[in-house]
């Protein structure tokens, strides 16, 4: 059980310059979804409201709270950085079905109003650190080693 740990956790060895890179990228992108999360890691079943156009089961209300608060600390440190990234392209996945499917947002709205270019973005970040893993700066690395 601890090859397989190991193997899933530990990230793939990378350039020194490419590892602070995933570092700066993990910093930037974790501290958003922890401010992200920060209001539904308060209420994490019931921050979408009823009367809101979209129904979301509490449960899955529980798990994107999850996501955004959790995974971005385990995304800024390095940590469980697979779950971590899963979790926030699981939570992104749904953020731009329902926006540019449910609420026929456009990609980029040049008005300012409402576009899914920012959780597509995410969801490519959380694929860019679920493939590479968090770089050799980081906690996974630290515990787990690097692949070999």
């Amino acid at each position: 059980m601890q090859i397989i740990l190991n193997r899933i956790f530990q990230p793939v060895p990378l350039p020194t310059l490419a590892s602070a890179a995933l570092l700066l990228l993990r910093l930037i992108v974790g501290a958003a979804f922890v401010f992200h999360g920060w209001g539904k890691i308060q209420t994490p079943v019931s921050w979408n409201p009823p009367e809101s156009p979209v129904f979301i089961p509490a449960f899955f209300q529980f798990l994107a709270a999850i996501s955004e608060f959790g995974g971005g600390i385990g995304c800024m440190l390095g940590f469980l950085t697979p779950i971590a990234s899963f979790g926030i392209g699981c939570t992104m996945t749904v953020a731009v079905y329902l926006v540019s499917m449910v609420f026929k947002s456009p990609f980029v709205n040049m008005t300012g109003g409402s576009s899914y270019e920012l959780p597509l973005v995410y969801l490519g970040i959380a694929l860019v650190f679920l493939v590479l893993g968090p770089g050799r700066f980081s906690f996974d690395k630290a515990i787990f080693g690097e692949q070999k």
